[in-house]
């Protein structure tokens, strides 16, 4: 996955108040809102890939074993 992740305004903002609000629940001082942007850019153009990829693998695992599931059942 080459392509950067693009998201709306609106997704952006409400990941941004998420993320500020788990700070601020959690941690030991709030995060403002340049911090949490950033933050922001640092997943999506770092781990999300990532996690990306694992979903991929995943679905490959599951549909191959489904896949062989289907070639059982030939006479």
């Amino acid at each position: 996955m080459s392509e950067k992740i693009v998201l709306s305004k609106e997704q952006r903002d409400e990941m941004i108040a998420l993320i500020r609000n788990y700070f601020e629940k959690n941690m030991d001082e709030p995060i403002g809102e340049l911090k949490a942007m950033m933050l922001l850019d640092f997943i999506t153009t770092e781990l999300a890939p990532k996690f990306y990829n694992l979903g991929v693998e995943e679905s490959h695992i599951y549909l191959a074993a489904k896949l062989d599931d289907l070639f059982e059942i030939q006479k």
